[in-house]
């Protein structure tokens, strides 16, 4: 039996002057989903977040949470928290009063949400950290605290609004893990807002690709990766290799493009000259120039090939797609 939907948008529209920003939106949201909504920026995907949190009206069409139509509601009327890239802490309270804010302004006692907030802690297995202020806790910490705070609450919803953004590349990998661990363990729906699409393949259950206030495409991200239904899904998530053989216009990965220096090794092969290479550590991408008249990119685990060789590039017919 599929989960119930807990967040129904229809219809959704917001305008900025006389820019359209989201354009008619249709999406449901499941209970207990990990839901990203992926786009560049100016897409409209932190504009229908910040609907869903009721920071912005819609002009038209209707927010429903848990059945109840919340469209023009305040935030506080909504059973949503929200997570934002800085965090929001605030700097004279300590970690543990940070996390019991919400109870507090709620009227929960002071035993009971002490009690609440520890428990958040060691979710975030920040245990004995309690009594620090948030300037001694570095970008990872204070990116969990603002997860505790906003859990604590245990809202219908946790709206996410690209909250690793702040962070560097190592430690965003290891919170990418750490916040889809986290989501299972609570079981609360997770609403998160990236441009990168790498991190949305990571952590989603599904991915809403958005582009000029638009939703392009609703799917797992194995959906969304191979097969995405637009040109521009299939540029924005993912590299693509856009060629054209036999009359017909297709789109291959490059993980999928075999490289040998003797026959073909797939359905279809073309002949091509090594042109440049990116080494990427695990694996080198490599460009090349084909006989055919375009160029081909493959990655691969490290080959020992050199600027001007000339090789076979193969692949299979099931691994190629077609978009409109």
């Amino acid at each position: 039996m599929s989960a119930a939907v807990v967040v129904s948008i229809r219809s959704l529209k917001r305008s900025f002057g006389d820019v359209r920003a989201v354009d008619g939106v249709d999406l449901d949201i499941r209970e207990g989903e990990f839901l990203t909504l992926l786009g560049p920026s100016g897409s409209g995907k932190t504009t229908v977040l910040r609907m869903i949190a009721g920071f912005e009206k819609p002009d038209s069409g209707t927010i429903t949470l848990a059945g109840k139509d919340v469209s023009q509601l305040p935030p506080y009327e909504r059973d949503v928290n929200t997570v934002f890239q800085d965090y929001a802490l605030f700097p004279h309270m300590n970690v543990l009063a940070n996390i019991e804010y919400g109870l507090r302004v709620k009227g929960v006692s002071k035993e009971d949400r002490r009690k609440q907030a520890l428990i958040a802690l060691k979710q975030i297995r920040l245990e004995g950290y309690e009594n620090r202020k948030p300037a001694e806790l570095s970008g990872g910490q204070r990116q969990r605290v603002a997860l505790a705070r906003a859990l604590v609450n245990k809202p219908s919803v946790l709206l996410l609004d690209e909250p690793l953004g702040a962070l560097d590349l190592k430690l965003r990998e290891q919170m990418q893990i750490e916040l889809k661990a986290l989501q299972r363990e609570v079981g609360i729906t997770f609403i998160f807002v990236t441009h990168d699409q790498e991190e949305a393949l990571t952590m989603s259950d599904r991915i809403a690709v958005f582009n000029h206030g638009k939703i392009e495409q609703l799917g797992t991200p194995r959906e969304i990766y191979e097969n995405p239904k637009s040109e521009f899904v299939s540029e924005f998530v993912g590299q693509t290799n856009r060629i054209e053989i036999d009359g017909k216009k297709i789109n291959i990965r490059p993980e999928y493009i075999a490289v040998s220096s003797s026959s073909s090794t797939g359905d279809r092969s073309v002949k091509g000259t090594l042109r440049d290479e990116i080494f990427v550590g695990s694996a080198t991408r490599y460009l090349f120039d084909t006989e055919a008249g375009f160029s081909m990119i493959s990655t691969q685990l490290n080959k020992n090939l050199k600027i001007g060789d000339v090789v076979t590039l193969s692949w299979p017919r099931e691994k190629e797609f077609l978009v409109q």
